[in-house]
């Protein structure tokens, strides 16, 4: 293991957001550049669409599964250690994709992927709030999702670049170079935020009890599960890119931009208005203004789909830039919110969280996705029964005492609160 760095200078906050935002971009990188190539995987390995989705399912359910520990393992052994080990995992395991030669090794290897690459963006949100709060806290938080929100638009771009001038393996070998690149920025840049005198030593039987007990907070229940759901009306139309972008935009498979650059666009937007907006406009309006644009988003595509036969770019994807948006607007202020619910055990919070939602989102690519992409009407009502979910959680939420989470300004107390 690598020592710690207690007695490191504070990295300057520009760097440390690039340096967090790359790190929540390689767990994205792995899902999005490989989907230009599912032809030509599903050609090689002589498979149907439902078989070479699972590349997808297996990496997101290991995502989930191990996502639960990646958080509790920073608080009791450091951000610093946990991020860098996750990293060596994840480049082995790009390796073993780039060299797998048939469906079952290379699922093996994607299920690998996935136990490693949920370390940057479940430990990097436990980082920002080691070394900030309050409006700080958003600000960073919003600059890191900006820089994450690249990442679904360039992979697929990346992935049909690749695959102009090589093999689908090639694709892997990038994710190789990526997390290598990541691993020597976090050895050199990144210090230890969570010292020593502030670890807990948790044994499995009690980290299993805290576990039940944040899972079983009915406020934690609304605030994850409408960051979970709000998100996966957008990532129902990730996960169904390949058929969505291929079969019924009928574009080329280097031409995954159209779809992704616009989309992402509006979920940059969005959280760079986020935050510019910490301490200028309350969290409870940001997050009405968001869910609002989530809704015009929704029946603005429902509309569209019912108006023309065959959806064609721009404006098949406009309302995906409204949803994006709307997302990027709310979910600082929900994972904020989550995080100083448990001031001494963020890490745990983190991962739970994330666990909620990738457990969700595997659903989504592996059953749902499958099904309903084979109309675009069909992904229209999906992606609104998924927003209005949403919304109806983060509703029920501020019911309680009258209004949305807001942010605080200091640390909570050691004890999870009730209300914010």
């Amino acid at each position: 293991m690598p020592p710690d760095r207690d007695t490191a200078p504070p990295v300057p906050l520009r760097t440390l957001a690039l340096l967090l935002g790359g790190l929540a971009m390689f767990g994205p990188f792995a899902i999005d550049t490989i989907f230009p190539a599912f032809t030509a995987m599903r050609t090689q390995f002589g498979v149907d669409k439902v078989a070479i989705q699972q590349t997808l399912s297996a990496y997101l359910v290991a995502y989930a599964l191990m996502s639960v520990v990646h958080g509790p393992l920073s608080d009791a052994l450091g951000r610093r250690r946990v991020i860098l080990g996750g990293l060596l995992v994840f480049t082995l395991a790009s390796v073993g994709c780039a060299l797998a030669p048939d469906l079952r090794t290379l699922l093996v290897f994607r299920v690998l992927q996935g136990l490693s690459a949920g370390v940057g963006m479940i430990v990097g949100r436990a980082v920002i709030r080691d070394v900030l709060h309050g409006d700080d806290a958003q600000r960073l938080m919003s600059q890191v999702s900006m820089i994450f929100g690249i990442a679904p638009a360039v992979a697929p771009v990346i992935g049909g670049w690749i695959l102009g001038w090589s093999h689908w393996p090639a694709i892997f070998w990038f994710l190789v170079a990526f997390s290598l690149a990541l691993l020597v920025g976090t050895w050199a840049l990144l210090p230890e935020t969570h010292p020593p005198s502030a670890r807990l030593k948790v044994p499995p039987r009690k980290l299993l009890g805290d576990y039940v007990a944040i899972f079983a907070n009915p406020r934690f229940q609304r605030l994850a599960a409408a960051g979970a759901f709000n998100f996966a009306a957008l990532f129902l139309y990730i996960s169904s890119a390949p058929v969505f972008v291929m079969e019924i935009l009928r574009l080329r498979e280097d031409q995954f931009g159209w779809f992704f650059v616009p989309m992402i666009g509006g979920m940059v937007f969005g959280a760079f208005l986020s935050g510019r907006a910490a301490g200028r406009i309350s969290g409870t309006r940001l997050s009405q203004l968001g869910f609002a644009c989530c809704g015009l988003s929704v029946l603005a595509n429902v509309a569209y789909n019912l108006l023309v036969e065959t959806p064609a770019i721009p404006w098949a994807v406009l309302p995906m830039v409204l949803n994006a948006f709307g997302i990027a607007l709310v979910f600082p202020i929900l994972t904020l919110a989550i995080l100083d619910m448990y001031p001494r055990q963020r890490g745990a919070a983190s991962s739970l969280q994330a666990f909620t939602g990738l457990v969700l989102h595997s659903l989504v690519a592996g059953v749902v996705s499958p099904f309903l992409s084979r109309d675009a009407m069909w992904l229209a009502l999906g992606s609104g029964l998924f927003a209005f979910l949403g919304w109806a959680f983060w509703r029920w939420e501020a019911g309680f005492g009258g209004r949305p989470p807001e942010c605080p300004a200091e640390p909570a107390a050691l004890e999870p609160t009730d209300r914010l």
